[in-house]
């Protein structure tokens, strides 16, 4: 079992930060996923939630 912390894509938003539908995304901790080909940043609070935001909307948290 891998028990090492990678910090590289743990990211936090914004406040006010909107996902691609126009929803208010929680200010918490995300790991970074990836950022897609149309430009939006897919981060994850968990494997049941994630979400689509403006990449400019994200900073680094760990």
């Amino acid at each position: 079992m891998n028990t090492q912390t990678d910090n590289s894509y743990c990211f936090s938003v914004l406040p006010g930060t909107r996902d691609h539908r126009g929803f208010f995304v929680q200010e918490t901790t995300y790991e970074l996923v990836e950022v897609s080909e149309t430009g939006w940043a897919h981060i994850c609070l968990d494997s049941a939630a994630c979400y689509y935001v403006d990449p400019a909307n994200i900073k680094a948290a760990c």
